[in-house]
């Protein structure tokens, strides 16, 4: 029966009948105390909710009033709240569409809030719908995902009230075990959250157990004591269910005493003004009358029937509202309220587009004329730098095995000033962009100054003492490294990695600790093919920090390992490209090393690659944790 669905939809959504007045009169009071907007959202809802059972058209006022707010403050729980509203005030209207479409806006909208229990109840809200209009399988199939959904739940209040209406409206789709089974878990619930009410439900649901299972007089006698608990509690829709069942049960044997209850519900549908309950139930009688010829009988509760339809359609008249109207119109006004909305963004965006537009042409402007003053001083250092050289390469012959090794120290910066110079002569580079490249000019600069003072040298040797040791944070250190290579490995469309390195500070000569890694870095470049992966890390050991440059190239094979760190090695091979080897750059970095009193190895199979590692000893103070801004740097 279409009430009995109805009335299950909505026997725990409210409080009982008999408060309603003096809830609704309390909320109503409470909104001008509200200051808040969100919260004078939800007590509109909540006043929307309690005029169901007085006056649908107060629940609609009410809940368009709530959902319009919602929506102009984006409020997303108030505008869902409120659908849902309307979806009941549709369900009690019997327009099962727009119904529908309500509860299935309500739907989604819980869902992208990942309301759980919200969205339980619209999906069973949604499978009482579609059982009154005789849609069985969407109806269980919608029970289902209701069922399955409130099981996962940690609040799982409402899955009592699904299992009670699915067991209630579709009992033969379970069997005995089974329904025992649901009864049981539901019964749980009720007493786990002290619900008198959903404790009665649940008799009821043991009620048509013991009648299905044969036990007709234990479950009569149920029914019976829960109809008095219901009726104490003045909970007068599941008493006129629980009157109504009881009317069916005695019909057949005891059609007297079914009448009394069937007159007794009716009693009190009329008193509370319950007219869908009351139509329903004069028209059963009628019915039953009509077919037992007591026309006299039948022809009285034809006249209450006809006298109730002419009442609600007073009302409707009196309403003045076309629900089906406000729905296209409601409709309409959310797609334009969603344009207008769309299009005051579209002009504040264009707005700041061109605004940003406008700030970018003049920095970009500033930048160009920056960017070529600082070009050409560099492009005459790095000429002047050029001609340096070439006259030391002449100058000397006694100092051809240092030019060599100057030659092969000084490729990787002098190359990095010339990719950065010629990235900076483009004029689309941001001011950062230009600053950090004039930055790595700057600091590769000075490596090649550093470089050229060593020559001044008469050999190889580091001392300790010599050296100009300063704290360094170390993974700006390595990002540096790494960048200025990274045009070399460009040219062989290699990829030169920095994994995460570990934030801190360590005790080094910078300049003679980057020729080292320049040294290794090139060598992974130069014996590593086209398309190769060189990758360059750091580990914290126990008494220092590793560092390790790791390739797969060509490898080393094993009867040059023992020579590999000797000046001028016959080790050297050419490079994958035909770079030409020196024989100086092992030999260079193990002498740094040692002067840091350190060590340098490797680890290498021929033709997979190779893996250098570089260790630096602790030292008071060293290696330093970074915290706080030099940590996020």
């Amino acid at each position: 029966m279409k009430v009995q669905i109805l009335s299950i939809l909505m026997i725990f959504v409210v409080r009982p009948a008999c408060g309603q007045v003096e809830k609704i009169a309390k909320l109503q009071k409470s909104l001008l105390l509200i200051q808040d907007s969100t919260q004078y959202v939800d007590v509109m809802n909540q006043i929307s909710m309690h005029f169901y059972e007085q006056n649908a058209d107060s629940t609609l006022y009410y809940g368009l009033r709530a959902r319009e707010i919602a929506f102009r403050l984006h409020y997303a729980k108030g505008l869902a709240d409120a659908t849902n509203n309307l979806g009941i005030v549709f369900d009690i209207k019997g327009n099962t569409q727009l119904a529908l479409r309500y509860y299935n806006d309500a739907y989604n909208q819980y869902t992208v809030l990942g309301d759980s229990s919200n969205i339980v109840q619209t999906l069973m809200n949604i499978a009482t719908v579609y059982g009154i209009s005789g849609k069985d399988q969407k109806a269980l199939a919608n029970f289902d995902r209701a069922l399955t959904l409130g099981n996962q739940i940690s609040h799982d209040s409402i899955t009592a009230l699904v299992i009670f209406n699915y067991l209630l409206i579709y009992p033969h789709k379970f069997n005995r075990s089974k329904k025992e089974e649901l009864t049981e878990k539901a019964s749980k619930i009720a007493i786990k959250y002290h619900d008198p009410r959903l404790k009665l439900a649940i008799q009821q649901l043991r009620a048509d157990l013991l009648i299905a299972n044969k036990e007709r007089v234990k479950g009569i006698q149920l029914l019976d004591s829960t109809l008095a608990s219901a009726m104490d509690m003045k909970l007068y829709y599941l008493s006129m269910d629980i009157m109504i069942e009881l009317g069916d049960n005695y019909f057949a044997e005891a059609p007297a005493k079914a009448l009394q209850y069937y007159t007794r519900a009716l009693g009190i549908a009329e008193e509370k003004s319950y007219r869908m309950y009351a139509k329903d139930i004069c028209l059963k009688l009628y019915d039953i009358y009509l077919a037992k010829g007591d026309n006299a009988s039948a022809f009285i509760y034809s006249q209450r029937l006809l006298r109730l339809y002419e009442e609600q359609a007073g009302i409707d008249r009196f309403s003045s509202i076309d629900y089906i109207e406000y729905a296209v119109k409601d409709q309409q006004l959310i797609s334009q309220q969603v344009e207008a909305e769309y299009s005051t963004k579209m002009l504040w965006l264009a707005l700041a587009v061109c605004f940003l537009t406008i700030l970018s042409i003049i920095f970009l402007w500033r930048n160009t004329r920056l960017t070529r003053k600082t070009n050409e001083v560099l492009t005459l250092q790095f000429r002047q730098l050029e001609s340096t050289t070439e006259a030391l390469e002449s100058s000397n012959q006694n100092y051809a095995k240092l030019i060599k090794m100057v030659a092969h120290d000084l490729r990787n910066p002098i190359g990095g000033i010339h990719a950065l110079s010629t990235l900076l002569q483009e004029e689309n580079l941001s001011a950062e962009e230009s600053s950090e490249f004039m930055q790595l000019i700057h600091e590769s600069s000075n490596s090649c100054l550093n470089l050229i003072g060593d020559l001044l040298q008469t050999d190889f040797d580091f001392k300790e003492s010599e050296l100009q040791k300063e704290q360094i944070n170390l993974s700006g250190f390595l990002r540096q490294a790494v960048a200025l290579l990274t045009f070399r490995a460009n040219e062989k469309n290699q990829q030169l990695i920095l994994g995460e390195s570990v934030q801190m500070l360590i005790t080094a000569d910078p300049d003679k600790l980057l020729r080292v890694l320049n040294n290794l870095i090139a060598n992974a470049i130069k014996f590593t093919p086209e398309g190769g992966i060189i990758e360059v890390n750091t580990e914290l050991a126990s008494d220092g920090i590793v560092i390790s440059v790791k390739d797969n190239g060509l490898g080393i094979p094993k009867e040059y390992a023992a020579k590999l760190f000797d000046p001028f090695t016959p080790s050297k091979r050419t490079g994958t490209a035909g770079e030409q080897p020196f024989g100086l750059g092992l030999y260079i970095s193990k002498q740094i090393i040692d002067a840091h009193r350190g060590r340098i190895w490797f680890e290498s199979e021929e033709g997979k690659g190779t893996k250098f590692f570089v260790f630096l000893p602790e030292e008071k103070p060293f290696a330093t944790q970074l915290k706080g801004d030099l940590k996020t740097a």
